[in-house]
């Protein structure tokens, strides 16, 4: 599960892209995928106009992706929380203590091949869509390839 501030720039355009190469990789029977906010505010809505349109120009439809709100289960179904940023990674973490999972919460830029990049910064009022596209891009990458080589993941037939 990817996990940003409301659900509908970072993580949800981090759950079509790995969605999309989870399909292409033939993974989809071995690798389920999700977002959410730590935030309750845009519950229900669609991804940010200007993410969509974004992801949308890279061949991503977000348009399926409704916003919702992390909570005390997640930690528990899913096996990594992936954290867009610090102040995120620390709110996921209070709550992953609740139910003892803080070893599932990981800061997503963990995996970012640039070692200059620390965390995904939020476009919503920066409007750097088309930057944070590329860091993600990269980056759910790069954890799919940690998660094959881990799991030994082959391609369903």
């Amino acid at each position: 599960m990817f996990v940003c501030l409301g659900n509908i720039c970072r993580s949800p355009l981090a759950q079509g892209i790995f969605a999309e190469l989870v399909h292409k990789a033939g993974l989809d029977e071995h690798i389920e995928v999700a977002s959410s906010g730590v935030g309750g505010w845009h519950v229900g809505e669609k991804p940010d106009a200007r993410m969509r349109k974004t992801a949308k120009h890279h061949g991503i439809s977000l348009e399926s992706q409704r916003a919702q709100q992390l909570s005390d289960e997640d930690f528990v179904y899913y096996d990594y929380i992936y954290a867009m940023d610090r102040s995120v990674e620390r709110d996921a973490l209070l709550m992953a203590r609740r139910k003892g999972c803080e070893d599932k919460v990981v800061r997503f830029s963990r995996y970012d091949p640039d070692p200059h990049t620390f965390e995904v910064p939020d476009p919503y009022f920066s409007d750097n869509f088309e930057a944070v596209y590329t860091i993600v891009d990269r980056t759910c990458r790069a954890i799919l390839e940690a998660l094959v080589r881990q799991y030994r993941l082959v391609p369903a037939t």
